[in-house]
């Protein structure tokens, strides 16, 4: 396969940098805390770009991308580490109304879970459920949980839900499948985006800071930190991508092995990337001034997303 963008691929990635950079600056994403990760009228906004309906037809109101572009827009928001559930109202577009204008804000559980978490839920009017028998579409108000005191990202408040209303069938087997696989998917890509991320910012950092009257990044075990991170967010790059490519067009490939090994890939790499980035930081990668500690803790929820590592380990060597 070929990964090189096209100029319209390049394009669209350069758009939604340049837009998380404008809007989901770091000092705003912090922020958002106070809200539940979640500001309306960024929300419109992110809508206004395309996010939600960038794989609807355009006949439907979205903008008739695929897969492959998809990737590209999502690695851009996990780079920005934008919050709020970007995913869940993505896939839901075409089916829960003003899910693609950005007037409603869906979240999603799945099930079977034990206990019962729900991301965002002080800001969403509706809820997908997706479980083996298909989609069940729960209106938001009739969700209550208890909110848990410091949930492990700031930027992901949850609730624990002690049961779900059963809801109005939206999707069958089918379409919870693909969401599985879509949703593992563009969860893998917003990972990418933190693995790439954390290596300009480690890398950065790495030419700043000295010690001993020179730059650590001089330093040749900082060096082989860095390089190993390059690595791991290069070789998920190839992964997620061809997952794009594979789920656009299931002639080149196996989707479903595709899906689970960008998941696990991109998994590994974000979370990994983002420890070694503390690591290079010091003493300082532990404090919440800096950034890192952000990308870390988002790394570990989107690895639960739509399956942990491990569970697509176990279905990757089940395909074999």
């Amino acid at each position: 396969m070929d990964f090189d963008l096209n100029e319209d691929e390049a394009a669209l990635q350069e758009g939604i940098r340049s837009f998380c950079a404008g809007r989901f600056d770091m000092e705003t994403v912090r922020g958002l805390e106070a809200s539940a990760g979640v500001d309306r009228g960024r929300w419109r906004e992110l809508a206004d770009t395309g996010v939600f309906g960038l794989r609807l037809p355009e006949a439907d109101g979205g903008v008739g991308l695929g897969m492959t572009e998809a990737v590209l827009v999502f690695e851009e928001l996990g780079r920005a580490v934008v919050p709020g559930p970007i995913l869940a109202t993505h896939l839901a577009a075409g089916l829960v109304d003003g899910a693609v204008s950005g007037e409603r804000v869906v979240g999603l559980v799945e099930r079977p879970a034990h206990p019962i978490l729900v991301e965002h839920l002080d800001a969403l009017d509706a809820l997908v459920v997706v479980d083996d028998e298909g989609l069940h579409l729960v209106e938001a108000g009739a969700v209550t949980g208890e909110p848990v005191g410091h949930p492990l990202d700031p930027l992901t408040p949850l609730h624990v839900v002690a049961d779900l209303p059963a809801g109005e069938a939206i999707g069958g087997p089918a379409d919870a499948a693909r969401w599985r696989l879509e949703g593992a998917v563009l969860a893998a890509a917003e990972l990418l985006g933190i693995a790439g991320a954390t290596v300009e910012l480690g890398t950065a950092y790495a030419k700043e800071r000295e010690q001993f009257g020179k730059p650590i990044g001089t330093f040749q075990a900082v060096k082989h930190i860095l390089a190993d991170m390059l690595t791991r967010a290069e070789v998920a790059r190839a992964a997620v991508y061809a997952a794009g490519v594979t789920l656009d067009d299931p002639s080149v490939g196996d989707p479903a092995r595709a899906a689970h090994g960008a998941k696990l890939i991109a998994g590994e790499a974000g979370i990994a990337n983002g420890k070694a980035c503390i690591q290079v930081h010091g003493g300082m990668g532990f404090t919440w001034e800096v950034d890192a500690h952000l990308y870390l803790k988002r790394a570990f929820v989107l690895d639960t997303v739509f399956g942990s590592g491990d569970l697509h380990a176990e279905a990757m060597a089940a395909l074999v």
